[in-house]
């Protein structure tokens, strides 16, 4: 996937990116965000408004991960969506998403359990 830029604030974009959107196939809503620098990560809520849409019924959710990575250039905001099965390379993600969501590359969330480590570990061991 792209980069896609538009001329809003930063801020601007953050809330456009957390709001719930309403699509022919699925409805997604945040349930959970943070911003680790320029990066967005959120829990999101997909709920299958037609059956087979991501393997679901209709009505049926999922949780996913997503990363959204924020950028600025010349006045514009813009951001490249990632979600957990593209294993972005990328591994800031809160801990507590592990637990919100099903797996989606075991590989990521091993880069993810791994990076929170080595920021626990004091100075003077790593």
């Amino acid at each position: 996937m792209g980069w896609y830029f538009s001329r809003q604030t930063r801020d601007q974009l953050i809330r456009e990116l957390i709001e719930p959107q309403e699509g022919e196939n699925a409805r997604s809503e945040v349930i959970a965000h943070t911003m680790r620098g320029n990066v967005l990560w959120s829990v999101t809520r997909i709920t299958a408004k037609q059956a087979g849409f991501m393997k679901l019924a209709a009505g049926d959710s999922i949780n996913v991960i997503r990363c959204d990575l924020l950028q600025g250039s010349g006045g514009e905001w813009g951001h490249k969506p990632l979600d957990e099965s593209m294993h972005p390379y990328y591994y800031s993600c809160p801990l507590r998403y592990l637990d919100m969501a099903p797996v989606q590359s075991p590989e990521w969330r091993e880069g993810v359990l791994a990076h929170h480590a080595r920021r626990r570990m004091p100075a003077s061991v790593a």
